[in-house]
């Protein structure tokens, strides 16, 4: 009985440290994010999403499907740097949802020089080819 609860805990922190990694990948990829932002590279920015056309992306204009239609999007709301400004997240929750998908939920602050503006967003990751990727955001 004893070696059967030491294997089991011994599975059961190798696991722990496995959710670990995996919730510092998720936060990793939020860091890239805001790194590329805030050096006005919506290109690097969007690296971070799914480069496939049933990427969906949902904001106050409603659904955008795939990922060039996303980085026309922001290419349009986000013309230059300075309508960039300066992003940063806070992370509210990070739900692991199954061995290849997460959730997160937090939120968006933009300080830029004529205003700030903030909101929530939701986002559906999922590991792709050994890599996190959005391939659902849903942001106001």
């Amino acid at each position: 009985m004893k070696k059967a609860f030491f294997i089991l805990a011994i599975f059961c922190s190798s696991l722990s440290q496995a959710q670990k990694n995996k919730d510092v990948a998720i936060r990793n990829l939020l860091v890239h994010q805001t790194e590329a932002w805030n050096r006005g590279d919506i290109e690097g920015f969007m690296q971070t999403y799914w480069q496939n056309d049933s990427l969906m992306f949902v904001g106050k204009g409603g659904v955008t499907w795939g990922w060039k239609n996303t980085l026309a999007h922001y290419k349009q709301g986000y013309p230059d740097k300075e309508a960039m400004g300066k992003l940063s997240f806070d992370i509210i929750q990070i739900k692991q949802l199954s061995k290849d998908y997460f959730f997160v939920t937090g939120k968006w602050m933009l300080k830029r020089t004529t205003d700030d503006l903030s909101g929530h967003f939701t986002l559906l990751i999922r590991q792709i080819n050994n890599q996190w990727k959005i391939v659902a955001d849903h942001s106001s």
